[in-house]
């Protein structure tokens, strides 16, 4: 399988996963003109769209992409039903297409009914955690979103994190901001930062990173713990809500 990105609507990433037979797959289409032009390209033949939630950023061009495509199937959570949505999914559905499994996983905290989906290596992550960050938490479910975060953080190191948001820099500012002397974060900040005025893709975060550079990933960790004014025994789910709060309060973008 090949995976691709668009950059649209000034920081979304919308991806789409193709085969050798030019098959593909979309995922959280927010609109519908690059993507097209992607697919024309690439002269690409869609058969599904996945999306994990129904934020009008990840679902606003599935209906133009319908009217160019009409026989994709839309693959959506129970929230999406309204949205072009042919069928619902589930955490712990499989959806088969383009002769692989593909696990739906149940990611909730920044919507209610937000999926992932993983088809190994790559995990199509959604709102849920960014490089170096994570969504912001909607109707106060802190403790959805604290799950969803440990859930992803079992999956294996090579895992592959698609998500939708490119925030890198300024999630890092934030951590360093809380880390001054994390070695692992100033030299990621540096790497993405070199990235960017090169104008490379600074994609793929692989987990194994994210678990050193990601402070939502680390809230057991007694050495961030320490650095922000807690005992070693303070539970990991009140460091999240912590952190959590203070980015919302530090300056997030829309995450």
């Amino acid at each position: 399988m090949i995976l691709t990105n668009i950059f649209a609507l000034k920081d979304n990433y919308i991806w789409i996963l193709y085969n050798k037979s030019n098959s593909c797959i979309i995922i959280d289409p927010g609109i519908s003109n690059l993507v097209i032009k992607k697919i024309s390209e690439k002269k690409l033949n869609p058969k599904a769209i996945l999306i994990t939630h129904y934020h009008k950023d990840h679902i606003d061009g599935v209906n133009e992409i319908l009217k160019k495509y009409p026989k994709i199937t839309v693959f959506g959570p129970k929230n999406t039903k309204n949205y072009n949505i042919h069928k619902i999914v589930k955490g712990g559905d499989k959806i088969h297409l383009l002769a692989n499994d593909i696990d739906v996983i149940s990611t909730p905290g920044h919507t209610l009914n937000h999926i992932s989906y993983y088809l190994k290596p790559y995990l199509f992550c959604g709102d849920t955690i960014f490089s170096a960050g994570c969504g912001r938490v909607f109707k106060n479910n802190y403790l959805n979103m604290y799950h969803s975060i440990q859930l992803i953080r079992l999956f294996p190191g090579n895992t592959i994190l698609c998500c939708s948001h490119e925030y890198t820099l300024s999630n890092l500012i934030f951590s360093m901001n809380l880390l001054p002397k994390d070695h692992n974060i100033k030299r990621y900040y540096k790497k993405v930062q070199k990235k960017i005025f090169l104008k490379k893709n600074i994609f793929p975060f692989y987990l194994y990173n994210e678990r050193k550079i990601n402070i939502f990933l680390r809230t057991d960790d007694f050495y961030l713990k320490k650095w922000i004014g807690f005992k070693k025994n303070k539970d990991s789910f009140e460091i999240f809500c912590y952190l959590r709060k203070s980015k919302d309060l530090f300056g997030a973008k829309r995450d």
